[in-house]
């Protein structure tokens, strides 16, 4: 053979356990998947989008083996295999099946090319012998290993011509109205992928074929599953009866296969909507899937979201090694959850450092705790590609992707490069800072960049929104910018209040109350110095109140918040020892994750619930403690800080309190237990009509509608062609 390649034999193949098993798992492998395509017109056939997205479905499905089935020859195929955009073959029938390649090397397989060119006369004999068919034009700038391609017009394709192939012992094939390919006697790509089926020991109903030309018809009719693409010659749809190509979709090249796959759940479907969301509501333990401890507001507003009869898919990280045995899909919780397994190691870099360390203290406005890793930052970038691609593979063509917070800022950008059909947006639940402030981030303009490439953002607040606003006013053209305040299942709410209002027991030492996670911009440090300036005051209040903070540890292996829990248990355990009175200590300390039910009662037995974020994106514990107050009839007063979102819908009703000023801390406390009753509950009525009955699924609902009506940011080009 004159490639100037080596040949080797053929082994079998294990088979490889499915993309649902993360890691080794006991038992006997699952059976393989194989999919056998041509090339133009078929797997390069169809959008930019669809090849990204078929490439990125059998990157995420290892156990589905690719073989290319081509009329092309090596050199040829090397060109096609430089494209990133093409999925990388195991083997390759090429020649119009004439020859076997190894995909992993690129060497012959010359056991099997012997048997399928027993009896192969020649390259020089053949075009000798047909030298007298005028209208054949022989194909010299075209490689060829064990064949001859002429080009031939269609009205020359006659009886004398092929009888005259036939007589030399070889046979034939005739594509696009343009290629008349002789060949030897028993090679053709069916025969090719029956022989090699053979020596793997391939089932073949584990084998998809795909086609869109005369000279794929060979492939079907052996017992594999077959896919004619939407854009097949029709003489291939009429020649393959619909028992051997089921598969008919309108979609064509890369897309009908895509669509095939999916049909034989080889792959994930692919939605309409995509949510994307750095956390899901289970994590991996070693002890099998827990609900995180550390609390979270996002996470229960996406639940009620799955909970509605909808055709999505929430995108979401889980940390997992890969040789832990973990099944993905064995969760139990009922939602459509599609997992991207990250090492403790990503994780680490990605969101305890990047997100944590470098991001957060920016968006709280607090640049001087700003610590930047270039290291962390390079985990963070690398997380975000493959969210982007693991989004990719699921989002249906034209789908519309919702992103969740900061943690996912360069997604956009990775998206809107490779799915421009996709409708893009993201919700900042946090605070988004000054653009001075922003500007601090090393890597600012790259973030600015890729939240450029959205077609629509939203926040809680109109200032949080304005600051984003003059953030990214460099770019061209700026997001569609939204306001929408999140609100709470204020019915579910009432009901469980309602419930266990009537085990409440009563006291009349007044109770002010804290529910929030371990974290510098809560304020919790400063909270327990304004409770010893209080106590210092008024001393009158010693022996009587209580001050109950709730304040559930970060999860583990964040640093960030050390220096704060430091602190914070030191000055507790001062303040206790200075202030205590027999069994009575002014602060009680609840450094744990609580049931829900378990901090309902926590909310009805407040006197006072105590706010006092240095930053917040909303605050949802505040509107939890006004809608259980409400249905059980209490008269709890909010102490609310002026720079949680919530401010803005509740501060007609709320008591106010600048947490960055000691003095005001103390005064607007003080002033929260002495408020009398009357204007209590007059209050906390203002404060229920402000709450009013905007639920998480409504909310949903809206922000949805508003990215899929969202002027188009990019227009795409070449990427609908």
């Amino acid at each position: 053979m004159a490639t100037g390649e080596g040949s080797k034999a053929v082994e079998p193949e294990a088979s490889s356990p499915g993309n649902q098993w993360c890691g080794s798992t006991a038992g006997a492998p699952r059976p393989g998947k194989i999919l056998v395509t041509d090339l133009d017109g078929t797997l390069l056939g169809g959008s930019t989008a669809d090849r990204l997205r078929l490439r990125n479905a059998l990157a995420h499905h290892p156990e589905v083996t690719v073989v290319f089935a081509t009329g092309r020859g090596i050199e040829s195929i090397r060109a096609v295999l430089r494209d990133p955009l093409v999925p990388q073959p195991r083997w390759i029938i090429a020649d119009v099946g004439a020859t076997i390649i190894d995909g992993t090397d690129l060497t012959h397989v010359a056991a099997l090319e012997t048997r399928l060119r027993a009896g192969w006369p020649g390259t020089e004999r053949v075009r000798a012998a047909l030298q007298r068919f005028s209208a054949l034009s022989y194909q010299d700038g075209v490689p060829q290993d064990g064949r001859c391609s002429f080009h031939l017009p269609p009205m020359a394709l006659t009886r004398e011509l092929t009888d005259a192939v036939l007589s030399l012992g070889c046979s034939w094939q005739y594509s696009a109205n343009t290629y008349f390919d002789v060949l030897p006697a028993r090679a053709n790509k069916g025969n090719a992928l029956v022989t090699l089926a053979e020596e793997l020991h391939w089932q073949l109903d584990s084998i998809l074929v795909a086609g869109d030309s005369g000279n794929d018809r060979s492939m079907f009719g052996h017992g594999t599953h077959g896919v004619i693409v939407g854009n097949a010659e029709p003489a291939l749809s009429a020649a393959v009866p619909e028992s051997e190509a089921a598969h008919r979709p309108d979609l064509p090249g890369a897309a009908g296969i895509v669509a095939a796959l999916q049909d034989l759940g080889w792959v994930e479907p692919d939605y309409p909507l995509v949510v994307g969301y750095h956390r899901a509501p289970v994590t991996w333990t070693p002890d099998g899937w827990r609900t995180p401890s550390s609390p979270n507001g996002i996470l229960p507003t996406l639940n009620s979201l799955f909970t509605a009869d909808l055709r999505a898919v929430w995108a979401a990280a889980v940390v997992v090694e890969p040789d832990e045995p973990v099944r993905l899909d064995d969760h139990d919780t009922g939602l459509p959850l599609a997992f991207l397994p990250l090492t403790a190691a990503e994780w680490s870099g990605y969101f305890h450092r990047a997100c944590k360390e470098a991001l957060w203290p920016v968006l709280m406005s607090q640049p001087h705790r700003l610590r930047f890793d270039s290291a962390a930052w390079d985990e963070y970038r690398a997380v975000n590609t493959r969210f982007a691609e693991h989004i990719s593979v699921r989002a249906a063509p034209g789908a519309t992707v919702w992103l969740h917070d900061y943690n996912l800022w360069l997604v956009p950008g990775r998206l809107r490069a490779t799915r421009p059909d996709l409708r893009l947006g993201l919700f900042h639940h946090t605070p988004f800072p000054e653009p001075e402030v922003f500007a601090v981030l090393p890597p600012a303009a790259e973030i600015r960049a890729s939240l450029g490439c959205l077609d629509w953002v939203g926040f809680h607040t109109h200032v949080f929104a304005e600051r984003f606003i003059g953030s990214i006013a460099v770019q061209d053209p700026v997001p569609q910018v939204g306001v929408h305040p999140l609100g709470i299942d204020r019915g579910a709410i009432e009901a469980l209040a309602r419930s266990r209002a009537g085990d409440l027991r009563e006291t009349t030492k007044p109770i002010v109350l804290s529910v929030e996670r371990l974290d510098y911009i809560k304020a919790p440090v400063q909270k327990v110095d304004a409770i010893a300036e209080l106590l210092t005051r008024h001393p009158e209040l010693r022996g009587a109140l209580r001050f109950r903070l709730v304040c559930p540890p970060p999860e583990p292996g964040l640093t960030a918040y050390d220096a704060t829990r430091q602190a914070l248990e030191r000055r507790i355990g001062e303040v206790n020892h200075t202030w205590s009175v027999g069994r009575w200590q002014p602060i009680e300390y609840f450094p744990q994750f609580l049931s829900f039910p378990a901090v309902i009662d926590h909310y009805l037995a407040a006197d006072v619930f105590w706010v006092t974020s240095l930053q917040d994106g909303m605050n949802l514990t505040a509107k939890e403690f006004i809608a259980a107050q409400v249905a059980a009839g209490r008269s709890g007063v909010l102490v609310l800080s002026r720079h949680t979102g919530a401010a803005e819908q509740l501060g007609g009703g709320a008591l106010l309190t600048e947490p960055n000023s000691p003095a005001d801390l103390v005064d607007t406390l003080y002033r929260a237990l002495r408020l009398p009753v009357a204007e209590r509950r007059a209050r906390l009525a203002g404060l229920s009509d402000l709450l009013g009955q905007h639920s998480p699924a409504a909310w949903a609902a809206e922000i949805i509608a508003a990215i899929q009506n969202a002027r188009p940011s990019r227009v795409p080009t070449d990427w609908a062609a």
